[in-house]
């Protein structure tokens, strides 16, 4: 789940890799990060010539561990140049750590030194604990939906759950990410009262092992809106495997009928009604469009 902010911090040693030995180590840190059911590691050996051809590949060591890494290349559009985070990954056994979080604020230094303004990269729509270090403590902007993006992964084929994600940006100056990177987010009463203003577009109820499943999937129309996801997609997987499928086409019409109407991703939360653990997007309509809270 997303990093503890009171968590115990180790220290780590950040830099490039460099020794082929240290890449074969993160594609190892992808596979235990991710499991079987997501995208296969990029290979070591294209690791290297991204690091050695204006890329970045960058590792966190606890000693001689590899502990985490991100890895990255350089993007075009078609109008703006911009860094293509392809892959943040950190061992499970370090994810209390803060080392995404701290691989990310590094690449961000090194990038920004490049001449580049922009970081763009994509996760899964359903990972609350990628939208929360994306969205919630990086301030990253969730701009694009992309259906199926990989198409079938493996031979496990993701246990038929299709690849969709969900695209951000993210501006490498600026108040907002400034604010959020200094650890400046909304109280937890603010996310409250915001949450319960919002109308939900993805209406849900609790399983028979206590875990919610979707049961509708309601047109956006109100000014601020919300958008549920799982607060743990590893338990879903474990206790409600049946409502996989039915999560991701929840999210995937309720995110796609939210940015046809125009809508936009104003921030991730994390919260605790009636002592519940539940995850929610929320999202403003273009009427009630105004700066997200710092």
């Amino acid at each position: 789940m997303p990093e503890v902010a009171g968590a115990p911090r180790q220290d780590f040693l950040f830099r490039r890799l460099d020794k082929p030995e240290e890449f074969r180590a993160a594609e190892e840190v992808h596979r235990a990060a991710f499991g079987p059911s997501e995208e296969p590691p990029t290979p070591g050996s294209i690791q290297r010539v991204v690091q050695d051809n204006g890329g970045l590949v960058i590792g966190a060591f606890a000693d001689i561990y590899l502990a985490g890494f991100t890895a990255g290349f350089l993007g075009w559009d078609g109008s703006a140049l911009y860094h293509y985070s392809l892959t943040t990954a950190v061992r499970p056994e370090y994810q209390n750590h803060h080392v995404g979080f701290r691989l990310k604020a590094l690449e961000r230094e090194e990038v920004t030194r490049q001449g580049l303004s922009l970081d763009r990269w994509t996760f899964d729509p359903l990972s609350s604990r990628n939208a929360y270090l994306s969205l919630r403590r990086l301030g990253a902007v969730a701009d694009r939906y992309l259906t199926h993006y990989y198409g079938q992964l493996g031979p496990e084929g993701n246990r038929g759950l299709e690849t969709d994600r969900l695209r951000v940006s993210w501006p490498l100056s600026g108040d907002r990410v400034a604010q959020r990177m200094a650890g400046r987010s909304p109280a937890a009463s603010e996310d409250a009262r915001r949450w319960g203003e919002s109308t939900a577009v993805v209406e849900t109820v609790q399983g028979e092992s206590g875990i919610r499943v979707p049961v509708t999937v309601t047109e956006p129309s109100a000014g601020r809106v919300h958008i549920e996801i799982p607060f743990d997609i590893d338990l879903v997987r474990q206790h409600e495997s049946n409502s996989l499928r039915t999560w991701r086409h929840a999210v995937r019409d309720a995110f796609r009928s939210a940015f046809d109407a125009g809508y936009a991703v104003d921030d991730f939360a994390l919260l605790s009604p009636e002592h519940e653990r539940r995850a929610f997007y929320f999202l403003s309509a273009p009427e009630a469009a105004k700066p997200p809270p710092a």
